[in-house]
């Protein structure tokens, strides 16, 4: 006797690889993230979606690879778990942003919230900041450059034993400087949101710090840009300040601004 089969749709190759690796995160992503995932894999901006390599309450990242093989991040925000009351303040006032319309529409409110990071990266890549390229945007997904070296994504300052604190200070101060300029500041710079490249040369150990996570960065307009830096900078000097590098506010503050003539 034949089997019967069920009249049911075989879903394509595409969903079913991004339900698995979705499944493996933990995570619950709704179908239209799912699609818009499958939309990118079908524009060939990736051939696999591996393995979630940084998990949150707002957004998820998974390393994915590409037709050559190599690697790229795809940073997916969250519809349901995006709370309003974490990022409506770092919208709103960033004269870049009209989030009137959205104000009351979670959706819409994080798309926003990814084209702010993706603008944010790209104009940070331009004026030469350390930041992971951005590459592509779809409503609520960001594709940009894999962080990391073998297929494995560097760590956090939080988590790496600095050799030379007062050089990795000075590499961050220079991207905070560049940032700055382009008009951004970070408003949540931490050692959290700072990658560290450490790699062996002929000369020792080198240390390149990298900065991420830049959805919350604001236009040096927006009116709390200026308490954001100071609380940035705060958060480093404390860091860096147990690391032996002591270092006064106002002259860390007077470096970084030092780039940019007029605010």
């Amino acid at each position: 006797m034949a089997l019967r089969l069920g009249k049911r749709k075989k879903p394509r190759r595409e969903d079913k690889q991004l339900k698995f690796a979705l499944k493996i995160t933990d995570k619950v992503l709704d179908d239209q993230t799912l699609k818009t995932l499958a939309e990118l894999l079908n524009a060939k901006r990736f051939k696999s979606l591996d393995y979630a390599v940084s998990q949150g309450k707002e957004a998820v990242v998974f390393r994915a690879t590409r037709h050559d093989g190599s690697f790229v991040a795809i940073k997916v925000f969250k519809f349901e778990t995006t709370a309003f009351r974490n990022i409506v303040p770092y919208i709103d006032g960033d004269p870049r942003f009209d989030i009137e319309h959205a104000r009351h529409n979670k959706r819409a409110l994080v798309k926003i919230w990814a084209r702010k990071e993706f603008s944010n990266l790209r104009s940070a890549f331009e004026h030469g900041v350390a930041v992971p390229q951005p590459l592509a945007l779809k409503e609520n997904i960001i594709v940009m450059q894999f962080v990391g070296e073998g297929g494995r994504p560097f760590a956090l300052l939080s988590e790496v034993v600095v050799q030379n604190p007062p050089a990795v200070f000075e590499k961050i101060l220079i991207s905070v400087k560049k940032l700055y300029a382009a008009g951004i500041v970070h408003a949540d710079l931490s050692p959290f949101n700072i990658m560290v490249a450490q790699r062996e040369t002929g000369g020792g150990l080198e240390e390149e710090p990298v900065l991420i996570d830049l959805a919350q960065g604001v236009s040096i307009r927006h009116p709390k840009a200026q308490e954001f830096l100071e609380r940035d900078m705060r958060q480093l000097i404390k860091f860096f300040s147990k690391l032996g590098v002591e270092k006064d506010e106002g002259e860390v503050l007077g470096f970084v601004k030092s780039g940019r003539e007029r605010v």
